[in-house]
């Protein structure tokens, strides 16, 4: 009799650093989605905050338990301190100029930019909470958003499989050069999730390992 489990063998392990809450909870709700494809068994991992990233990120990789390890995290504003530190550091570990170009998905000045994709075409200016929380409540209904646990899990019960759609038309029409305000390469790593084809996850590991 044939043997009809199915192959989660052939998966290939990703994991995800998430700076926080915010993005640990937004990617998990895409997970919960299913809105890429199941070859991709992507782990994710709340660091609780930017400076924890880089440690989180050498551990993950050098316990060999996965095929790649990639990063999500907000630049916040200029002069962009912490996150071109993360960026450093990701480098110094691999060795190479363009480690983090590779394996960081980012948000400028915050996550919040590529949440409020689903809904709408405005773009974040600031990554303070207070002046983001009127755009948040238009279209959540929560109110005085600081993205507090409870406040965060409300919020994405407001992303669904049919926005999910819109906001990866709106994070594709951004500019992924980091240092420029209202930009993502959000839109590159949703397109690499659906992809049918994981030749990517090789090559960036062929870059990373140069």
């Amino acid at each position: 009799m044939p043997n009809k489990l199915p192959k989660f063998f052939d998966r290939h392990k990703i994991c995800i650093i998430c700076e926080g809450s915010e993005e640990y909870e937004y990617l998990n709700r895409l997970k919960e989605l299913k809105v890429w494809k199941e070859q991709y068994d992507i782990s994710l991992v709340d660091a609780a905050g930017n400076g924890n990233i880089p440690a989180r990120y050498q551990d993950r990789y050098q316990n060999g338990g996965y095929e790649l390890v990639l990063i999500f995290c907000d630049t916040e504003k200029k002069p962009h301190e912490q996150y071109e530190d993360i960026k450093s550091k990701i480098n110094k570990f691999h060795g190479i100029n363009n480690a983090a170009d590779e394996v960081i998905i980012f948000g400028n000045p915050g996550t919040m930019q590529i949440i409020s994709k689903h809904w709408t075409e405005e773009n974040i200016k600031s990554p303070a909470k207070p002046i983001n929380a009127p755009l948040v409540e238009k279209y959540t209904g929560v109110k005085d958003y600081k993205a507090k646990s409870k406040q965060v899990k409300e919020v994405m019960k407001y992303i669904t499989e049919n926005n999910y759609v819109d906001m990866c038309r709106r994070v594709n029409n951004l500019t992924s050069e980091d240092h420029i305000g209202g930009s993502s390469n959000f839109g590159k790593f949703m397109r690499l999730f659906e992809s049918d084809d994981s030749g990517w996850i090789e090559k960036i590991n062929e870059i990373l390992e140069e």
